[in-house]
């Protein structure tokens, strides 16, 4: 049959339509970002068993459908899987209804995100969001945590690890902090100090085997020197022991005490939190009666670092456990000296960062080795954010935290510290906990624990951090000291000299950048939640709709997405959303077959911290190239080059046939 030429043109026009439809359904191999972008299923997720709560429109079809066949409208309840499943091709079920238009729909061989995607493209459907499993974020149950638990002493309990209020005004919120990392057995944060009562049913479980390295056999009181057992015999003394005129003293069981504000068992039933909650404790004993002495405690520092496995005396002994934070509760007047400076920096060069209680000289100067450089030296806080008459103060201060403070002059203390201890007045007997009581704790011995946890929470989101960049932080997030609210003829902290200092309004010259947030510190250095929108065009030509999607973002850390907010950055003139803005998906409506509009979403995870994406849509039946961080793109399918192969076939085959015609 002969073709005319006016039947060739038309045949070459048939075929450009044919190939510029073909492109603009499937997208061109060059182009991929213009293809709907793929949701990607977030790592906790189980991909065969998807479950997304689904809710219909008021005016659903399926709805009717329902009613028609025997059901009450006003009372009827949604049960739409089957239906859905004949129209998709899926195997869906029910699950339990959540509302008047609202269901729980379940889909096997299937992620969720994927049944989301499918779902969200249905008419009837105003919105379908993943069923997120969500976990525990109250108090933990330790009894000595809470406030008012009958027969428990201090009344106020741990108070100093609680959000802060009007009356608890310096509390470093660990509680918040916890919601967003409760911190990870790998991050040991060591304890140098009087050793550890290894059998305190508070720390079973949370110690790391340590080293004795006191090396004076006459005050070690375990009648040894140097050894493996970090256990604490008690650092007792005897009248004069400790100097001339010098009276006897119980033991303080102060190296327990400061290694559970550090690191408790929590959340067990049991006596207390720990700051730190679920990081190890590594116990470094340098303390005996009478104290330690540099040599030892420079020695312990590197030992616990894991820079050197001699631990003296020819002896090598390995730490399995470097720790990356050390807490020094101990110290006392005077510079520091060239062997704390080189210790300090050898410290800070390892990326281990060196937590040092300020000292309790009543406002005078930072104590040695807190006022060392690279030591991160914290100063201590009445409960009402003044500095607390025993702490001592002074331009090396980084930041100040609780420190305990009794208020009352009689009675039992309001405000103590309270941690895990030891009964014994010489020797250990009874696994205890301080209290209210004549065992009350308090001073920067204290304060220092509770920001060595904290570090300890902050390396477990990101083992990377330096020493500098945990400064940083910490600093940067502290909450600004009260200027108010202490008795009348409280002052102004001056800066120290050689006049005592009682309490007094800190400034950031005597006290640090300010009072410790555990809270904000924790999620300064976490990573922010990932946000990315999937499309589907499927309805952009019946109803001159675009469905988007948040199923494919996802939180950090251990924290889930909480926020989901929708907006129109451009384009308003176009297109507007139908229904909720606010929900894991939206539906953009374009008031015409052409316009671009920039569609942005927000996401927010348990934390507070959020993210945004930036999608492109097109009012065509082709997805516009995506922006920001919300990706795209997809590999080209084999039918899809095959339809292009054999278009271009007929194409060259037509044109060949309309030249001979011509000729």
């Amino acid at each position: 049959m002969r073709i005319s030429k006016r039947q060739g043109s038309y045949s070459w026009v048939l075929a450009w339509v044919f190939l510029l439809a073909l492109a603009a359904a499937t997208g061109m191999a060059g182009a991929q970002e213009r293809t709907p972008q793929r949701l990607q299923r977030q790592d906790t997720e189980d991909p065969s068993n998807a479950r997304v709560i689904v809710k219909f429109r008021a005016d659903s079809g399926l709805r009717k459908a329902l009613a028609g066949r025997g059901g009450k409208p006003l009372l009827m309840e949604p049960q739409h899987a089957a239906a859905l499943a004949a129209r998709l091709n899926m195997p869906l079920s029910d699950g339990r209804v959540l509302g008047a238009h609202t269901q729980l729909v379940k889909g096997a061989g299937m992620s969720s995100a994927q049944l989301v995607w499918r779902l969200s493209s249905q008419p009837d459907v105003e919105w379908a969001v993943v069923d997120q499993r969500r976990y525990i974020r109250s108090a933990p149950n330790d009894p000595y945590f809470a406030a008012g638990q009958a027969g428990v002493s201090p009344a106020a309990g741990q108070w100093y690890l609680r959000a802060p209020d009007d009356t608890l005004v310096s509390a470093i919120n660990a509680l918040g902090a916890w919601n967003i990392s409760t911190g990870l057995p790998r991050v040991t944060v060591a304890v140098l100090d009087t050793g550890v009562r290894y059998e305190h049913p508070d720390l079973a479980g949370k110690l790391h085997p340590g080293y004795d390295f006191v090396s004076d056999s006459a005050t070690s009181n375990d009648g040894t020197a140097r050894d493996a057992d970090a256990s604490d015999p008690g650092d007792f003394t005897r009248s004069g022991e400790c100097g001339l005129g010098q009276a006897a003293t119980d033991s303080s069981w102060h190296g327990t005490q400061v290694a559970g504000i550090v690191g408790a068992a929590t959340n067990n039933g049991l006596g207390i939190a720990g700051t730190g909650r679920d990081v190890m404790v590594l116990p470094v004993r340098v303390l005996g009666a009478c104290g330690g002495t540099d040599s030892d405690i420079i020695a312990a520092m590197r030992w616990a670092a894991g820079l050197t496995s001699n631990v003296g005396g020819g002896t090598s002994v390995v730490n399995a456990h470097p720790a990356k934070v050390i807490n020094l509760s101990l110290g006392s007047t005077g510079v520091c000296g060239p062997a704390y400076i080189e210790a300090m920096q050898e410290m800070n060069n390892a990326g281990v960062t060196v937590v040092v209680a300020a000292g309790n000289e009543a406002g005078l100067a930072t104590d040695s080795p807190a006022n060392c450089p690279g030591a991160l030296a914290v100063a201590a806080l009445r409960h009402i954010g003044t500095k607390v008459g025993f702490s001592s103060m002074g331009p090396e201060v980084a930041i100040s935290a609780p420190g305990g403070n009794c208020v009352n002059t009689t009675g039992e203390c309001l405000y103590p510290i309270v941690t895990t201890s030891n009964a014994g007045l010489t020797g250990p007997t009874t696994s205890t906990y301080t209290s209210g009581g004549s065992d009350a704790s308090v001073g920067t011995s204290f304060s220092a624990p509770q920001v060595s946890g904290t570090v300890g929470l902050m390396l477990s989101l990101n083992a990377n951090l330096s020493p500098a960049d945990i400064r940083t932080a910490l600093q940067t997030t502290a909450r600004a000291f009260p200027v108010s609210g202490a008795q009348a003829g409280v002052l102004q902290c001056q800066a120290p000299s050689d006049t005592a200092q009682e309490e007094c309004y800190c400034t950031t010259s005597t006290c640090g950048a300010g009072m410790l947030d555990a809270a904000a510190a924790v999620a300064w250095v976490n990573p922010a939640p990932t946000a990315r929108i999937g499309v589907d065009t499927s309805a952009l030509v019946s109803s001159k709709s675009i469905f988007v999607s948040a199923a494919a973002s996802f939180a950090s850390g251990g924290r889930t997405l909480v926020g989901y907010q929708w907006t129109l950055l451009s384009g308003q003139q176009f297109a507007s959303f139908s229904g909720s803005t606010t929900a894991a998906t939206a539906t953009v409506v374009f008031l015409g077959d052409t316009g671009l509009v920039d569609v942005q979403l927000r996401v927010t995870d348990s934390s507070g911290a959020s993210n945004t994406a930036t999608q492109t849509l097109s009012g065509q039946t082709a997805v516009a190239a995506p922006v920001g961080s919300s990706g795209g793109g997809g590999s080209v399918s084999a039918w899809w080059v095959a339809a292009l192969m054999l278009a271009c076939v007929l194409l060259w085959r037509q044109r060949r046939a309309v030249r001979r015609l011509v000729d």
